[in-house]
């Protein structure tokens, strides 16, 4: 399957399994989704397992905050990730913190999941990338898978939870390898968009990252599309350098990131979204306080620009292999 195809699988799975799942959103219904990730799910489950909602972010999870605390497992989607921040207030003050709030009586099992990233020529409005945004909110779960595998076992899980996770989905890894026409960051990649997916239920643990390469010089810490760039760019550079696949940044597995750089006593952190106030900047500080003793050189960060997501600029304003490799080649000269 490729990762459209994994997540459709995995929303399938948990309608067929569980009767209190149920998926709603723009265009979710008869449409499939935008990018068909829900396609045929309404024609196989009915009109009220798998429904289109009006065009408000706020009444979608809104909506599914007080379905999950009747004690239904909805799934939302938010057509774009940019699109989620009118929400946003529904998600921190309600979603985040209801458990809390009311010692336990009521929760929010929701799933939020949404397309993430650039890649599509999207413009300012449909490319960002926010996870930094839901990293900070204390009693979010945020998970970017990087392959369908990962994508639908995420997703399984996410739906199993008791708390709101929200799920990133990024649109250039949707239908496989990028196009080698505007990105070159692939030469690496497999042709093959596919991945071997089972097709029934299993879960990828939340919290739990994955060592894509194993090496002794440099850590690479990395999610999403970023994971493939960075074996181009690893390669470009030519250093045996450790890839690390974050897959959930909350929960993070601040175990396996710890080992791997005081094996290797050098960390470069490789992300989408802009620099400054990005999730790399809280990596590079968890590194620092466990690893300080074990550097032997400062943590680097490559990102995307400091910039409103540029339309015309799209594919320069992507933190490419490039990048990665002088930043690699900097970290190797201490």
């Amino acid at each position: 399957m490729n990762m459209v195809q994994a997540l459709n699988s995995a929303l399938d799975v948990k309608l067929a399994q569980d009767p209190d799942v149920l998926i709603f959103g723009e265009d979710v219904g008869y449409f499939g989704g935008v990018f068909r990730v829900t396609d045929k799910l309404q024609e196989k489950h009915g009109l009220t397992r798998c429904f289109d909602a009006p065009i408000s972010e706020g009444g979608i999870i809104a909506t599914a905050i007080g379905m999950g605390a009747y004690g239904l497992r909805p799934v939302a989607e938010i057509q774009f990730a940019d699109y989620i921040l009118p929400a946003f207030d529904q998600l921190v003050s309600e979603a985040a913190r209801l458990r809390y709030r009311s010692n336990g009586e009521f929760w929010a099992p929701i799933t939020v999941r949404s397309p993430y990233g650039g890649g599509i020529f999207g413009g300012q409005t449909h490319s960002q990338s926010p996870e930094a945004i839901f990293a900070h909110i204390t009693g979010l779960k945020t998970v970017i898978p990087s392959n369908p595998y990962d994508a639908k076992g995420l997703l399984i899980a996410a739906i199993e939870e008791d708390d709101p996770v929200i799920v990133l989905e990024p649109k250039r890894l949707y239908n496989g390898p990028f196009d080698g026409r505007h990105d070159q960051s692939l030469k690496t990649w497999s042709d093959h968009p596919m991945a071997d997916v089972p097709d029934g239920h299993y879960t990828v643990p939340m919290g739990k990252a994955a060592t894509v390469r194993e090496g002794a010089d440099v850590t690479v810490l990395a999610y999403g599309t970023m994971v493939h760039v960075a074996l181009a760019g690893i390669e470009e550079a030519g250093v045996d350098a450790e890839l690390i696949d974050l897959r959930s940044i909350v929960p993070l597995d601040i175990d396996a990131i710890v080992a791997s750089v005081r094996k290797t006593g050098r960390c470069v952190i490789f992300h989408e979204a802009s620099r400054f106030g990005g999730f790399g900047g809280e990596l590079s500080a968890l590194v620092q306080e466990r690893c300080f003793d074990h550097l032997k050189a400062p943590i680097g960060r490559v990102a995307g620009w400091d910039t409103p997501y540029p339309h015309a600029f799209e594919w320069d304003y992507f933190p490419g292999p490039g990048r990665l490799s002088a930043a690699l080649k900097r970290a190797m000269e201490y």
